[in-house]
């Protein structure tokens, strides 16, 4: 394929300056400082511009509930912020009695062997709903629930008002015309 790949230690020439004026700098420097973290900023601000900062809360007390490792992200003060999330689905009160419910859940999850190898929130429902323990800690599954409906919501959503935007667009060239 006959490409150039350069040596990272040798200087970088500039084709497009002339060599006076040129910084002496290496093609490692170049392609790390002019390329590579210019990408790594653009990424971050596009990153940042979809997630403010309840949406990082909200995905940061998700991850609370991962069922890997034993659930080893396990954060209760992190759920109880979730439910918080959710005035609708749980009173105060409910969210007392979900603190107690998430003592004894997380207690029961890491000592049985039955929820020791699940992977991901789905199968944590499934198995909570096999076992029965979505009756014995319903407010916990009632989080759980949430969460896995939260991203089919969003998307929903989204498409929602995607196309609203396709619509509003196709009566305004009419309106032009």
């Amino acid at each position: 394929h006959d490409i150039d790949v350069p040596i990272m230690d040798d200087m970088f020439v500039d084709r497009g300056r002339s060599r006076r004026k040129a910084q002496e700098i290496t093609n490692l420097h170049r392609y790390r400082v002019e390329l590579y973290y210019v990408v790594l900023d653009m990424q971050l601000q596009e990153i940042n511009s979809h997630f403010n900062e309840t949406n990082t809360e909200l995905l940061l007390c998700l991850t609370c509930l991962s069922p890997n490792d034993l659930f080893s992200a396990f954060n209760k003060q992190k759920l109880l912020r979730l439910a918080q999330l959710y005035p609708n689905e749980f009173s105060t009160i409910d969210i007392m009695v979900l603190g107690t419910q998430l003592d004894t859940y997380i207690l029961d999850m890491r000592t049985s062997g039955e929820f020791s190898k699940l992977k991901d929130i789905g199968d944590h429902a499934k198995r909570m709903v096999e076992t029965k323990r979505h009756n014995v800690d319903p407010l916990v599954y009632l989080l759980i629930t949430l969460a896995l409906t939260l991203p089919v919501a969003t998307a929903s959503v989204e498409r929602a008002f995607s196309a609203m935007n396709i619509l509003k667009n196709r009566l305004r060239s009419r309106m032009g015309e």
